[in-house]
């Protein structure tokens, strides 16, 4: 006949077993993901990661990612597994193992949101030429009757545009100042 002490002694030695195995089941699954993620930016693969974005302007952190919630289930198994091994009760391990998930899952986070903050659109706006000085490049006819081109600074860096004047002829060199955009190519121009 089984005592009443090994059986209580076998259901936590299966308390254990099953929580040690949801633990290490946890950080293999987090690590999985996080290394694949990793070999795929190493290699240049576009990975993209699905978020749920619960803030509006996309400036906020985000902390329903693939990155994040594998991060949590990595820190949560791995310290799960540590409080395991160094015999912490079962709800020690749980609260430690929740609390460095959440913790970990913070800071991704906290450090993807800096990275999106590092993003510069390259593409040019030809409409913030409009009130810069530029330089004629290539002569433009006076009264309307033709275009020339000039070279203007516009978003740190020069852009060559066709451009046009209603005053007299502008020779090459002559600085000018933007006035109007005509359209996204040319701009109407008048000497500075």
């Amino acid at each position: 006949m089984i005592e009443p002490a090994q059986t209580a002694l076998a259901l936590q030695d299966i308390a254990d077993f099953s929580s040690h195995a949801l633990y290490l089941g946890c950080a293999v699954l987090g690590g999985a993901v996080l290394s694949i993620q990793l070999i795929l930016m190493m290699i240049g693969g576009d990975v993209a990661d699905g978020e749920v974005d619960l803030d509006s302007d996309g400036d906020g952190l985000s902390f329903f990612s693939i990155r994040t919630i594998a991060s949590f289930l990595t820190f949560f198994g791995l310290i799960g597994i540590y409080g395991g091994q160094q015999g912490w009760t079962a709800s020690e391990t749980a609260s430690a193992a929740v609390g460095s998930g959440i913790g970990m899952m913070v800071v991704v986070g906290w450090l993807f949101s800096l990275q999106n903050k590092l993003h510069q659109e390259g593409t040019l706006d030809p409409a913030g030429a409009v009130g810069s000085p530029a330089t004629v490049y290539l002569k433009i006819p006076g009264s309307g009757e033709g275009k020339g081109k000039i070279t203007v600074g516009i978003q740190g860096r020069t852009a060559e545009f066709a451009a046009v004047t209603d005053g007299p002829e502008l020779p090459t060199g002559t600085d000018v100042i933007v006035t109007r955009m005509i359209n996204e190519t040319t701009f109407e121009v008048e000497k500075a």
